[in-house]
């Protein structure tokens, strides 16, 4: 399914507010942004209960129920989870996961809001939600009939809707400092392989272990929680970021000139953590139009070149990586990329 316009968290709120009390919405997204969380908190904003069906799991008879004689003629009669007396929210999880004869199920509960002789009380609400072919999840192909029976919308990541969410919600300190250094690991792209990714989904669950296991935690055991909830080399990276939260080694502390790079073997991880969060710091600070440089730029481009220069002296390969550009991330600026090539021409012609 291919949508023109994505939407934020916030952003699909005021969508559902608007759009889903006059038309059925399907919010297509990848696994572990928060579409089911967000569906939920909506039907509370809108005070109406939530009645989620997982399409995944069902059967034609769990949507149009089964058929019993009455006065002589047959009538279906439709699940009670659904056959409610007051207005809900009717919330279709998986909806693209399940069967075709499952979706052809719904095509009248979508369209018409009605179940054989059964219609959703006046004031209910149908969301329903999927993944995306490209996210290595169970889909199957939507047909034209349903598709056009829904109002579409694609739920991207975003980190600022993200980060309100989390203070409020009380996400672990460690975890809310990673990625406010780190932004660029909330969500990343399920990998085609069975192994683990970075979703904010997974992030929480990582939370939800170090606040278990409380000031007992250890760097070690750091190590295994988040290897077992995130992307490996993000995994990796937040074990080190976690290591150094004990060290004398802070980013800050480094930027202004009071302590070095570590230099020591047995912190490598921590070097090259701070290095991935130097890198951030400058795509972060700079501009990228050279028409936009101010004097505080052109400070912390002469204290970036001094550390790239530094951090060269202890790991050519780790100090060219600050420098690289890569197609999934934002990189340096040019003009900063031209000043390097003249003034640390080896590392930006190793890079080149």
């Amino acid at each position: 399914m291919n949508i023109a316009a994505p939407v934020t968290a916030s952003q699909l709120m005021d969508v559902l507010l608007n759009v889903s009390v006059i038309r059925p919405v399907f919010i297509w997204g990848a696994p572990g942004i928060g579409k089911s969380s967000l569906v939920e908190k909506f039907a509370r904003q809108v005070g109406l209960p939530c009645v989620s069906l997982l399409g995944s799991q069902l059967a034609p008879e769990d949507i149009i129920g089964v058929p019993q004689i009455k006065d002589g003629k047959s009538q279906f009669c439709p699940p009670a989870m659904i056959a409610r007396d007051e207005p809900y929210c009717l919330f279709l999880d998986e909806l693209n996961a399940c069967s075709q004869e499952v979706q052809k199920a719904f095509y009248s509960l979508i369209h018409e809001r009605r179940i054989g002789d059964y219609y959703l009380p006046e004031g209910s609400i149908v969301i329903g939600a999927g993944n995306r072919a490209q996210d290595s999840a169970i889909v199957k192909p939507m047909s034209s009939a349903l598709i056009n029976r829904m109002f579409h919308v694609q739920l991207n990541v975003s980190f600022k809707d993200w980060i309100n969410w989390a203070y409020e919600a009380s996400i672990h300190p460690t975890v809310i400092e990673y990625l406010e250094t780190r932004p660029d690991h909330l969500w990343s792209a399920p990998p085609k392989s069975e192994e683990t990714f970075s979703t904010p989904r997974s992030w929480h669950m990582l939370s939800d272990a170090l606040h278990e296991f409380g000031e007992a935690v250890t760097t070690d055991i750091v190590g295994i929680l988040a290897n077992g909830a995130l992307t490996p080399a993000h995994a990796v990276q937040f074990k080190a970021f976690y290591k150094n939260l004990s060290s004398k080694y802070q980013l800050n502390q480094i930027m202004e000139g009071k302590v070095g790079f570590p230099d020591a073997p047995e912190d490598r991880d921590v070097l090259y953590f701070l290095a991935q969060a130097f890198r951030s710091q400058i795509v972060k600070e700079l501009p990228s139009n050279k028409e936009h440089i101010r004097e505080s730029h052109r400070q912390f481009a002469h204290t970036a070149k001094k550390l790239i220069k530094d951090l060269s002296q202890i790991s050519f390969e780790i100090a060219q990586m600050v420098v690289a550009r890569h197609d999934q991330q934002a990189n340096i600026p040019d003009w900063l990329m031209v000043e390097i090539v003249r003034d640390l021409p080896r590392l930006a012609m190793k890079d080149r």
